[in-house]
């Protein structure tokens, strides 16, 4: 899948071990409920003019 936008960006979590490990811990319940590997990706709005 490709998504192309210049609205978000990957969100910047270096120092959000809490915020990772709730998106890790939400993965792992969605993987058991599915039976597949579920990937969630963090995006932030990019600051700046709005991008449409």
């Amino acid at each position: 899948m490709k998504i192309e936008t210049t609205d978000y960006q990957i969100a910047p979590l270096l120092d959000q071990e809490k915020v990772v490990d709730i998106i890790q811990q939400a993965e792992a319940r969605l993987a058991e409920l599915t039976g597949r590997p579920i990937t969630l990706i963090a995006y932030s709005k990019t600051e700046g003019e709005n991008n449409l």
